[in-house]
């Protein structure tokens, strides 16, 4: 523990846990963790791993189940198939995740930060444990680090910068499977390079964004480049859970002897072990500060040497400013109830707009300037325009029919209309009706949409017809 440099208590927020006094980058050496939440941490970041990697993998009517294709305009959500006429669904979406950000941040603090960011995870749970393997836990890391280059640092060096890079390899291929999906990455990666030189490109830069981030930027991405952090500040208050220090219970801090005065100290007993576990730097006895991801680190961490010292757990656990100050437990208040119900209102809301969505975007509208027309066979027909989008992953077979009224539908010009996926068609068809059967000018008529035989859409639109 001498390594570390003791924090200045006052103002340690004058300054940035990265940086030295002089302004030059602080490499952050954080000692292995270990313990109930890091294990915990473990399982669910091995359940996000397999996600990550094995959802690009997962087909659907010979389609990916999960691709977000900017490029093409093709977007695809487990199955369901979206493109820009569907802006408003995104829109919806958009609103709904920032709103569930905000009320998820005010009540439970940066929860999502230390257990379910990619960067989290990525950093800690797959990157710094190559490093733990190969350079050792932090202060062998740190004698590494201050030694001169020899072969036994070259070795070292050369070959967690290969595993690393081998690892953004993965780690960008699979993100731009998200992207193209994965039979077009397969042609980039067995076709020849210049059939596909632009795509190379983009996985290379890909590979070395990746590579970079988790090489050399490290932590500077939660502190400096993550806005989250930024914005936590305005929305958290002393009601928010957040990763806490008991300074009511830890202070004032002292070893285990008591003081000159005869006062027993804190049941901190200074030792430092929060600080070195800290990916970010901090020391979390100084308060709520930006750098925390609330990543628990410093919660098993501490409840390992309050256990060693035969002390209460939880100096520092999960807690908010009120309940350390009124030495109330974390219970649950009807805050947390309203906001988690809003929550969960949303969640329901963004479920039913996807799973409401429909696999077709038709329109059919009456002809501007166009009258009604009255034929010998004593029947009327109206001009319309229609435009049929197809949102499926398999060509569409379009028929119209008219529902519950006597007539019949003639498509101009087209004995069959196929959409093919996410593409769509337009034209002009004819509604043909009886004259004894319209009773008002502007008639309400619905028309179903087939695909070959399945109905996918029904469609109000207008009739008009000569006053009876």
């Amino acid at each position: 523990m001498s390594a570390i440099i003791e924090p200045d208590q006052h103002n340690f927020r004058d300054s940035l846990s990265m940086l030295e006094a002089d302004g030059s980058r602080k490499w952050i050496f954080a000692k292995k963790p270990k313990g109930p939440l890091y294990n915990k941490r473990i399982i669910a970041s091995v359940i996000y791993l397999i996600i990550f990697f094995g959802l690009p993998w997962l087909q659907y009517h010979n389609e990916p189940l999960f691709m977000l294709n900017v490029v093409t305009r093709k977007f695809i959500i487990f199955g369901l198939h979206f493109g820009v006429q569907d802006l408003i669904v995104f829109g919806l979406a958009m609103l709904s995740f920032v709103v569930f950000v905000v009320l998820f941040t005010v009540v439970f603090g940066r929860l999502f930060c230390g257990w379910a960011c990619p960067q989290t995870i990525f950093m800690e749970m797959v990157f710094r444990r190559i490093e733990y393997w190969i350079e050792g836990d932090a202060q062998q890391q740190r004698n590494l680090s201050k030694s001169k280059w020899n072969s036994n640092k070259i070795f070292k060096r050369s070959l967690k910068y290969l595993i690393f890079f081998l690892v953004s390899f993965a780690i960008a291929n699979t993100f731009l499977a998200y992207i193209i999906g994965l039979p077009e990455l397969k042609k980039i990666i067995t076709e020849p390079i210049s059939e596909h030189l632009l795509g190379l490109v983009i996985l290379i830069v890909f590979t070395g964004v990746f590579f970079s981030v988790y090489a050399f930027l490290r932590e500077q991405i939660c502190i400096v480049a993550c806005p989250y952090g930024r914005l936590q500040g305005v929305m958290l208050d002393k009601k928010t859970i957040v990763v806490a220090y008991d300074y009511k219970r830890g202070e004032p801090r002292g070893k285990l002897q008591k003081s000159s005065d005869g006062n027993a100290h804190g049941d901190c007993i200074d030792c430092y072990a929060c600080v070195a576990v800290c990916p970010t730097g901090i020391d979390i006895r100084n308060g709520t500060q930006l750098e925390c991801i609330n990543c628990t680190a410093c919660i098993d961490a501490c409840n390992d040497i309050m256990h060693k010292v035969h002390k209460p757990l939880g100096l520092i656990r999960y807690a908010s400013e009120d309940n350390i100050v009124t030495k109330r437990k974390t219970r649950i208040t009807p805050r947390i109830v309203a906001y988690s119900a809003v929550l969960l209102i949303l969640l329901g809301v963004l479920s039913f707009t996807f799973l409401s969505h429909s696999v077709i975007d038709a329109s059919i509208l009456r002809t501007p300037g166009q009258f009604y027309q009255e034929h010998d066979d004593n029947t009327i027909s109206n001009l319309y325009n229609f435009k049929v989008a197809n949102k499926r992953g398999t060509p569409m077979h379009i028929h119209f029919v008219l529902n519950h009224h006597e007539g019949k539908i003639q498509v101009i010009g087209k004995k069959e209309i196929i959409v093919p996926p996410g593409d769509e068609q337009q034209g002009q068809l004819f509604i043909f009706m009886p004259n004894g059967t319209i009773h008002k000018k502007n008639e309400k008529v619905k028309v179903d949409i087939y695909d070959s035989t399945e109905l996918v859409q029904t469609i109000s639109t207008t009739f008009m017809a000569p006053l009876q």
